[in-house]
């Protein structure tokens, strides 16, 4: 078969869940018994080049099966698509994908057929990488700025960031660019980690932790908070003792407070030297980030995890309602959107800090901090990725972290995708270690309730 006549074959999910919640990994005030999953996607061919697309979008456990099956809702839109016209323009499949009316209506643009058509998306841009031998960080920051604006959705963002705008920005980013690319190569990208801070922790923990990051070359933690004012007060105290005055230290309530109680925590806890407040309040309240911001400075104020699209990171960007900007790979519309956000964030000069984690998280927002830093921003300050030292093993190209810096991907492709036998190991219900753990709670049961 000739190259242009390559179609998408199939479209594949899984479910596949790790049962992180029973070490209290990821756990924070609003979630305490995270079990972190994804639903997982992978674009198969008939190009015979051996390449295929993979993606997938990141939840807590139960509810991963709704997640998977909006992902099974897009594949007639995938599937028997062109590949080489798909890779040559992912925006014609999130056009078509975003405008199916009957889907659309489960949305506009948001929730969990948004993040199914964002998964969806990453494993085109991940095949489209992988066929032009090129990370995806790369491929990006090599592509021409007229046909990265050709990839974004400027419909309801327009009175904020225009065609010409964004064309304006990635023309000057395009000036140092190879000399960012080759000083990312040598020094790779800053990242901060959460991995002392989860609350289900003792403070023996988060101490050692705590100063372990500091060893290994990390200059800010960050600590989940939120769920108790007397205990916070305690372990932000044995934080700062852990890691001295010059290392900063985020901290993320995850959403938890009233717009009241997040200026009066975050104020308690302002002492400790707290560099930014992360999810004071509802992700959907702008007005009342803004209201945060202006009383809890110096300290900053973060968001973007749960922001379900452009729109509503445009609004908190025009109310000036917050220092940090937090994308997320996974929870928008794929690589087109996230985009959209990123030259936004330029437009209004606010540092963008992605969040990571998860399953996977880390492996794909690592590519869009540093298409923004060689391509868009053009620098690092005050920029950092998240790094929680979770679930890595499973991917083909894991994160590489080396003094406090993310190592910038050198392998064609997004870095999504697992390994087959993760898959088949971890695949919810009928995966080996579920039926496995199944079958040892039957047991349990039967020997604690003899006949």
């Amino acid at each position: 078969m000739t190259a242009s006549a390559a179609r998408v074959t199939a479209v594949d999910t899984y479910d596949i869940r790790f049962p992180t919640s029973r070490q209290l990994d990821g756990s924070d005030a609003m979630n305490p018994d995270p079990d972190y999953s994804a639903a997982y996607v992978v674009l198969r061919t008939d190009a015979g080049d051996g390449h295929e697309g993979h993606g997938f979008t990141f939840t807590i456990g139960r509810g991963n099966e709704v997640q998977v099956a909006a992902l099974d809702a897009l594949r007639p839109h995938v599937v028997g698509r062109p590949v080489a016209e798909l890779c040559a323009d992912p925006g014609s499949l999130s056009r078509d994908l975003i405008g199916d009316s009957q889907l659309r209506w489960l949305g506009p643009e948001k929730g969990v057929m948004h993040m199914a058509i964002g998964a969806v998306l990453n494993a085109v841009w991940d095949l489209a990488a992988k066929r032009a031998e090129k990370p995806l960080w790369q491929f990006l920051a090599d592509a021409e700025p007229e046909w990265l604006v050709s990839q974004i959705d400027f419909r309801y963002i327009a009175d904020a960031l225009t065609p010409e705008d964004a064309l304006g920005l990635l023309r000057r980013g395009r000036a140092g660019a190879a000399a960012r690319a080759a000083a990312l190569r040598e020094h790779g990208y800053p990242a901060y980690t959460t991995s002392p801070g989860w609350l289900g922790y003792p403070d023996e923990k988060l101490s050692r932790l705590a100063r372990a990051a500091v060893a290994e070359g990390f200059t800010q933690i960050k600590l989940k908070v939120g769920a108790d004012l007397a205990d916070d007060i305690r372990r932000m105290r044995a934080a700062r003792a852990a890691v001295g005055p010059d290392i900063r230290i985020a901290i993320d309530a995850n959403q938890r407070w009233n717009v009241p109680e997040a200026i009066e925590w975050t104020k308690a806890l302002a002492e400790f030297d707290p560099y930014w407040i992360e999810e004071p309040t509802s992700p959907d309240d702008i007005l009342g980030h803004a209201a945060v911001r202006g009383a809890v400075a110096p300290v900053k104020v973060a968001t973007g995890e749960h922001v379900q699209n452009r729109i509503v990171f445009k609004q908190l960007l025009q109310a000036g309602a917050i220092d940090i900007l937090q994308i997320d790979a996974a929870r928008v519309g794929g690589v087109n959107e996230n985009l959209a956000i990123l030259l936004l964030a330029a437009r209004h000069d606010v540092p963008v800090c992605p969040h990571a984690g998860g399953v996977g998280l880390c492996e794909l927002v690592q590519h869009l901090s540093m298409f923004d830093y060689v391509a868009l921003s053009g620098t690092t300050e005050n920029r950092v990725v998240e790094y929680v030292d979770h679930l890595h093993e499973h991917f083909r190209t894991p994160v590489e972290i080396r003094d406090g810096h993310y190592r910038a991907p050198l392998a064609p492709g997004f870095s999504a995708e697992m390994h087959p036998r993760s898959i088949e190991e971890y695949a919810y219900p009928d995966g080996t270690f579920w039926t496995a753990d199944l079958a040892a709670a039957v047991r349990t049961t039967h020997e604690g309730n003899p006949a």
